[in-house]
């Protein structure tokens, strides 16, 4: 899609012209335009971010830019995008209430979003990073994966509305497009983008040797690119999550897509495996084990708030075409193996993302901050190998694998391997 004519980038010396007639700005940060302060903060792989403050709060403004930030103008991205976020975040509030930033304003034309200024929250990954703790972040991040699969899908939504909803969103085709190569493809071949640490390549040249595996992950882009079963958050990741010690909220799903229900929680728990897996360069060996245990407990408590939550809408708002209850309760019928093995098909799904995920942000192009910000190759890549080495086992037999506790065994021992 061309960019519009009257198409703008803002910038710090045109910002306040430009953003001060737009009134619900103005009413959330005051209307003296000449005295706010401005700060672009993007440090994403796509868009600008400002955050601009007045004398009665603070806002947030997301511009898309007509390519990809972290390549340059030589990679075009279409500014649609923004609508996809903002038609997102909108769903997102409806489904899983009080986790995304308030939306204050959109400009389809200029691809900008406004939106609430979450303070004093910070990107999760860096809390990781900086070895701190959040209460009640698994629970919110289950109930999100779990509210927005169901309640986006055919087991909740009404037949039309939903094959309506999967077919604006298909309109996103550039950033599935992203999503992919630079996921599924691009890890497992020498892509032009690719990079990798430094001592890595006996690992690469087993995972790219490996066409069981490579098999697999096709098959998982099968139903990525088949199986339009809810709308996905597209990129979530503890780069797209902000937390305060004691809330988290959930932003940027510009990736936003009809596809598997297990996609989003997949690559949400992937990114806490590699957390985990990074750690040893993170920590202190006193604060070491008592950190990462942290971590894994709170991929079991991810897992276990899904599934109570998944099962308690089953039963509470299951009123679309998926397994209705005129075949089964209305009968005197129990419906729970139908759920349990929709549940299994779920957990099976997100193994294998969860997988290729791991691989594609130590392989592909966009790596993780976890991994990238250990300054040394020879600490960082035997940590990696054993990301990577995991990945490659949960994308071959992630579905012998009965439950979270097990996900987190495989973690502990993949944590005490060297395969460099």
């Amino acid at each position: 899609m061309d960019t519009p004519a009257d198409y703008q980038p803002l910038t710090l010396d045109t910002f306040a012209r430009r953003m001060g007639d737009i009134a619900p700005l103005a009413e959330r940060i005051g209307a003296d335009s000449s005295a706010w302060q401005v700060e672009e903060v993007g440090d994403g792989n796509l868009n600008l971010v400002f955050v601009v403050t007045g004398a009665q709060g603070a806002a947030v403004i997301k511009q898309a830019l007509p390519y990809v930030r972290l390549v340059g103008e030589s990679w075009p991205l279409p500014l649609t995008r923004a609508f996809f976020e903002h038609a997102a975040l909108r769903r997102q509030e409806v489904r899983a209430p009080g986790t995304v930033p308030q939306i204050l304003h959109f400009d389809e034309t200029q691809a900008l979003i406004v939106m609430e200024h979450l303070a004093p929250h910070i990107i999760l990954r860096k809390k990781l990073i900086a070895g701190e703790r959040v209460s009640g972040l698994a629970e919110t991040l289950g109930l999100f994966c779990a509210r927005t699969a169901f309640r986006g899908s055919d087991l909740a939504m009404d037949t039309a509305d939903k094959k309506a909803d999967a077919a604006l969103f298909a309109g996103n085709v550039a950033l599935i497009a992203i999503t992919e190569s630079l996921v599924f493809t691009d890890p497992y071949f020498a892509a032009e983008m690719n990079h990798h640490t430094e001592g890595l390549d006996p690992i690469v040249s087993v995972v790219r040797g490996d066409t069981e595996m490579k098999t697999a992950a096709h098959e998982a882009l099968t139903a990525f690119s088949t199986h339009a079963e809810t709308l996905c958050h597209g990129d979530l990741h503890t780069g797209s999550i902000m937390s305060t010690d004691s809330e988290t909220r959930i932003i940027d799903p510009e990736f936003a897509f009809y596809g598997p229900m297990g996609f989003d929680i997949g690559m949400l728990l992937s990114n806490f495996l590699m957390a985990y897996f990074s750690q040893p360069a993170h920590r202190a060996p006193d604060a070491l084990a008592p950190y990462q245990d942290w971590i894994l407990a709170v991929i079991e408590d991810i897992c276990a708030a899904f599934s109570n939550e998944f099962d308690r809408l089953w039963d509470a708002e299951r009123a679309g075409i998926l397994f209705p209850k005129s075949l089964f309760e209305d009968q005197g019928h129990s419906s729970h193996l139908a759920r349990d093995r929709m549940r299994d098909g779920i957990w099976q799904d997100a193994l294998r993302v969860c997988g290729i995920e791991m691989h594609r942000r130590t392989l592909s192009l966009a790596h993780n901050a976890d991994f990238e910000d250990i300054a040394d190759p020879a600490t960082r890549a035997p940590l990696e190998a054993r990301n990577i080495m995991m990945g490659r086992e949960l994308i071959r037999a992630g579905e012998t694998l009965p439950n979270p506790r097990a996900l987190t065994d495989m973690a502990r021992h993949f944590n005490e391997e060297n395969f460099l």
